[in-house]
């Protein structure tokens, strides 16, 4: 397989309504697609980042910066530029896991396309031909606010609720949930990192609401900190934003620092390492669960392939297209009986749609 040309496309999409978390709110997708066009197949991908450092430390501007400059001409050096080779070509640089994810994921795109084989079949899917969906509720500015979304997301059958929180919207806002909808609602909240050890205490009464788990309550990768509070809560801590490898996975199961991790397939520099780390959570017995990034169906359609896997126990944040796009660049995925499909076709399974890729795109570079 030989590059013959790389597209980077910039597109913006609004959101259907303001996503909000502890880091801000945004109301639009502002990303960019990578089009890898080989001797063999085209493959896509999406960069899961935001034009802002304030989630991570990559942003859009830097990322380009970083395929262009360091990423793609290691990997055109290579005698085949094939996605397994591609990580340790691309090792040198230094952290940049999501713009690694993107680079990796159009090149085995590409890959399986020429196979025709399917990328959960590639990653060795064994559980079926759907996923169970769970939908994640940004902050709100009322409980009403709250309620209704919540009410409107149970009715369209997402099977679990996640409540972003932060201080001074953590409490109430779970109580007036449970009240509303009862004990047996499978729901589970995110801090996005808005805590310290110093609210442990304040963290403790979450045990009263039978959370499935609270995610990354503390400063991203301080591991003893969150084995601190992992001791003195009931509520099982997921990791997120502090799981970049296999390693990383490895340490905090044995730091006892969680008993659930989140897998962001971008975060951790692609599927092929997103795939290692289900592997050791499997091992020592932690479930796993796909997180999102309020991705397209490019980057949608792939987390449903790594979602497919059997270590994946719990409901991720894989929802339904209409949950944040009135309209996408693919063909939109839709819930069915809480579930949505794991594509079948080639490679991601799914095609940007012409037309409307044209409307999005504010921008087009070749690398």
């Amino acid at each position: 397989m030989k590059i013959e040309r790389v597209e980077l496309l910039h597109i913006a999409i609004p959101l259907v309504k303001p996503f909000r978390t502890s880091f801000g709110s945004v109301d639009s997708k502002d990303a960019f697609l990578l089009h890898v066009i080989t001797d063999e197949a085209e493959g896509w991908s999406e960069f899961a980042g935001d034009p802002d450092p304030l989630y991570c430390s990559e942003f859009i501007a830097g990322a380009e910066i970083v395929i262009r400059d360091f990423l793609l001409p290691r990997v055109k050096a290579l005698p085949e530029p094939r996605a397994a080779a591609a990580g340790a070509a691309m090792a040198p640089v230094k952290g940049n896991e999501l713009a690694k994810a993107a680079l990796e994921t159009a090149l085995l795109d590409a890959e399986l396309r020429a196979y025709g084989m399917p990328l959960a079949t590639y990653l060795g899917s064994t559980t079926g031909q759907r996923v169970p969906a769970g939908v994640s509720v940004g902050i709100k500015d009322s409980i009403p606010e709250l309620l209704d979304d919540v009410e409107e997301y149970l009715a369209d059958g997402y099977v679990r609720i996640k409540l972003k929180i932060e201080p001074g919207w953590d409490l109430e806002p779970l109580r007036a949930v449970r009240e509303r909808f009862g004990d047996a609602l499978p729901l589970q909240v995110d801090a996005n990192t808005a805590y310290t050890l110093a609210d442990a205490e304040h963290l403790g009464r979450l045990d009263e609401f039978g959370l499935l788990l609270i995610e990354e309550p503390l400063t991203e990768n301080d591991l003893r900190a969150h084995a601190n509070l992992q001791r003195r809560i009931s509520t099982p801590v997921c990791l997120d934003e502090s799981i970049h490898s296999a390693r990383d996975a490895a340490t905090a199961i044995a730091m006892e620092a969680c008993r659930i991790i989140n897998v962001k397939p971008a975060r951790v520099g692609g599927y092929l390492e997103a795939r290692r780390i289900h592997d050791v959570a499997q091992a020592n017995g932690v479930p796993v669960w796909c997180g999102g990034m309020l991705e397209t169906g490019i980057g949608r359609a792939p987390n449903l392939a790594l979602a497919a896997l059997p270590g994946f126990t719990l409901p991720g944040d894989t929802s339904a297209t209409s949950r944040y796009y009135a309209e996408d660049i693919t063909e939109p995925f839709v819930l069915e009986d809480g579930c949505l499909r794991v594509p079948s076709g080639p490679g991601i399974g799914i095609d940007p749609l012409p037309d409307t890729l044209a409307r999005f795109t504010t921008a087009t570079h070749l690398l």
